[in-house]
């Protein structure tokens, strides 16, 4: 009789890999296959060749958007709620397959270009203030939080962005050069100038002249965003690094998809919640959800929709 080939088990950081895969927010084609995303298995190998628990960071969770037509209001809800719970339930599951298992860094980034979305940074501050009340309410203990609040002491956070971007952030020669020749920078460019101007409340000029300062404002995001990232990736040197803008297969950043949308660049804080009569939670704009059900609360404040029976 032959005996039987003994087939390995997959390397463990292909295993944790895999339960990420399923939720890939890709700008192009993505793969099922983990061998396929060669930068993430070496990212998660930093910590599973050493025995370590593996550190996320995930950019995002900055405020809502100040458009009312888009968002229920100024703090978290239902969306933040799910999403949180999502990530939270995933670094759950990488510990079923590996023991150290897995915490998320939050690195909310609101402050960091508050004044190029046009929102107070106090309105900042209550949404990360209620965005940690929430991880501690729903018990999410592989959940932490990194804001502004945490670097250079008590100084102002126009002194604050200012030092991040001069450390940090790519020149605006450098940024659109970049925009020019190469197609995601480009497209993330686009994105963010169409959230910008659906975002901007109270213009008095054109449609045009919206646009064009829009444009101009996108620059500055996109700029402060990846001086965010390099004050992230100074502060942890190692960690898988997530994104929640649509990444293309192969790039340094993985994009995650938090909530069901129809539209690849929402977010919980630039939208609200939807559920389904079987309880399913899609993220679309107030305006739409409205017209689709009424309106629900959760301790007291409006926290989603629930759709219409028939």
């Amino acid at each position: 009789m032959t005996p039987t080939a003994l087939v390995a088990p997959p390397a463990v950081e292909t295993r944790i890999l895999s339960l990420l895969l399923p939720h890939h927010r890709t700008s192009g084609p993505s793969s099922p296959d983990p061998l396929d995303h060669p930068e993430q298995l070496r990212q998660i190998r930093q910590f599973t060749r050493t025995g370590e628990p593996v550190l996320f960071t995930l950019p995002g969770f900055p405020c809502k958007s100040p458009n009312p037509a888009k968002v229920l209001g100024r703090l978290p809800d239902e969306g933040e709620r799910l999403s949180l719970a999502f990530l939270d339930r995933l670094c759950a599951r990488i510990g079923e397959i590996y023991p150290p298992g897995a915490r998320m860094l939050i690195c909310s980034d609101g402050h960091v270009f508050a004044d190029l979305i046009q929102v107070p940074d106090a309105h900042i501050d209550a949404y990360g203030d209620e965005l940690r009340a929430m991880i501690r309410r729903d018990g999410l203990h592989h959940l932490d939080t990194f804001d502004l609040r945490a670097v250079h002491g008590d100084l102002p956070y126009d002194t604050k962005r200012a030092l991040v971007t001069e450390e940090f952030a790519p020149t605006l020669a450098e940024l659109r050069e970049r925009t020019r020749t190469d197609e995601e920078t480009a497209r993330l460019y686009r994105g963010i100038t169409r959230f910008l101007v659906e975002d901007t409340a109270g213009f008095s000029g054109s449609r045009s002249a919206l646009q064009r300062q829009c444009r101009e404002r996108a620059y500055g995001v996109i700029a402060r965003s990846r001086a965010w990232g390099g004050l992230i990736a100074f502060h942890h040197p190692r960690s898988v690094r997530l994104s929640i803008h649509p990444q293309p297969l192969g790039a340094a950043k993985f994009g995650i998809r938090l909530l069901d949308a129809p539209d690849a660049w929402a977010t919980p804080w630039h939208t609200a919640v939807l559920r389904d009569v079987g309880g399913h939670a899609r993220l679309m704009r107030r305006a739409e959800a409205e017209r689709l059900g009424r309106l629900a609360f959760r301790e007291g404040r409006p926290s989603h929709f629930v759709a219409f029976q028939g």
